[in-house]
């Protein structure tokens, strides 16, 4: 359990080190929208093919995947409903919000955690496939139209074959299926940019925290918080309820979806809305809190589930 904590310190420590280098202005005021680039135009797709491409393609659509699937959508939907209750209005928002409440850090806390507690780190990547080929491509279209004010059939269609991240998991997905053995050549320089991609998104955090405080937002503040209790509650108590009076899955299965329901927010979701300039302060204080309060309600979860 020790490395959870440790974990943890690490992405605690990276975004510090973002926020301290961003308060000393030495990268410049465009340090921010360079990195956030990068993530998501090279460093991000690289990760994304070689975790998809090195996974076990039985592993990707196990039973862990519909569960994982299901507790997603219906978070994201929970979302939505009280965010429009609370007079939140336009796609692009309710769409990072919804993200927020539902898309998890599969990546930099799911893997580590899944090797460190599940045992496996490729259990995490059933949920990473459902976020980049399903959750990804549809929040993404919806940023597009936000962001250009308009949307032809043309573009909708062409998404998937415009958006790096949708690029490299669906190949990363086909290299798993066809159980293609990549050269070094190719492997090790894209293992080595997608290296690059957590720390980046996470020193990107902390360079934005650097510029607003967090909790600054007013107008935000409820969608921050009902994000939060959706992400870190709602979704691993749909997750445990499926698990267990729909898919009546194994104990070991059923604390793996609770496990991974109960992550926080990626880092993603910020990286998305920073990209697109929607909603950046709702999708980046989503993120450092549910990062901030998961902590607890993970070593929770593992006490009250964990098989022994």
């Amino acid at each position: 359990m020790s490395e959870v904590f440790v974990g943890f310190a690490i992405v605690t420590l990276v975004v510090a080190t973002g926020y301290l280098t961003g308060r000393s202005t030495i990268l410049g005021p465009t340090a921010l929208d360079v990195l956030s680039k990068a993530a998501f135009f090279v460093f991000s797709p690289a990760l994304l093919f070689i975790v998809l491409g090195d996974a076990d393609i039985q592993v990707l659509f196990s039973a862990l995947l519909p569960v994982s699937a299901a507790a997603a959508t219906v978070a994201l939907v929970v979302y939505v409903v009280v965010a429009r209750l609370a007079r939140v209005r336009g796609a692009g928002r309710l769409t990072v919000g919804g993200l927020a409440a539902s898309y998890v850090n599969s990546n930099n806390i799911g893997l580590p955690l899944a090797a460190y507690i599940l045992g496996d780190p490729a259990l995490a990547a059933p949920v990473l496939l459902f976020q980049l080929i399903v959750m990804s491509p549809i929040a993404l279209t919806i940023l597009d139209f936000s962001h250009q004010g308009s949307l032809s059939a043309r573009r909708i269609l062409s998404g998937p074959i415009r958006n790096p991240l949708i690029i490299g998991s669906m190949l990363g997905v086909l290299v798993s299926w066809s159980q293609v053995q990549l050269p070094d050549i190719v492997h090790e320089p894209l293992e080595l940019l997608g290296q690059a991609a957590v720390p980046t998104l996470l020193f990107a955090l902390g360079l934005s925290l650097a510029s607003q405080r967090l909790w600054e937002a007013q107008e935000y503040r409820v969608e921050i918080a009902v994000a939060a209790i959706v992400k870190l509650m709602v979704m691993p108590l749909i997750a445990w309820l499926l698990g267990v009076f729909v898919f009546s899955l194994a104990p070991h299965a059923l604390f793996t979806v609770v496990i991974l329901a109960a992550l926080p927010s990626a880092q993603n979701v910020f990286n998305y809305s920073q990209r697109y300039g929607v909603a950046t302060p709702l999708a980046r204080d989503s993120v450092v809190l549910t990062t901030l309060l998961s902590l607890p309600i993970l070593m929770g979860l593992a006490f009250l589930l964990a098989p022994l």
